[in-house]
């Protein structure tokens, strides 16, 4: 069995990847202003997923989910922006 630290470890490894794997996306969105491929549905819908873990994560008071989906968020509503810009 884990201890509770080393479950909250796994949680903030996990959050710190699924995260930063968004980078990547926005930023090249961001800067080429190239969004003619992705889905304006499916990053709407995948950001109102993002908030209901985000809300999730405020319920339980879990820092790794808190802090993982507020950046996800932020990072999918730059992409969403974006989209609706330059779509």
């Amino acid at each position: 069995m884990l201890s509770p630290l080393e479950t909250e470890l796994i949680g903030a490894g996990a959050a710190v990847l699924t995260t930063l794997c968004w980078l990547p996306q926005t930023l090249r969105a961001i800067r080429h202003r190239d969004v003619a491929s992705l889905s304006l549905v499916t990053f709407s819908a995948f950001g109102l997923g993002i908030l209901l873990w985000l809300v999730y994560g405020l319920l339980i008071g879990s820092w790794p989910v808190i802090i993982a989906n507020a950046v996800s968020l932020a990072l999918n509503l730059a992409i969403v922006v974006q989209k609706i810009r330059h779509g």
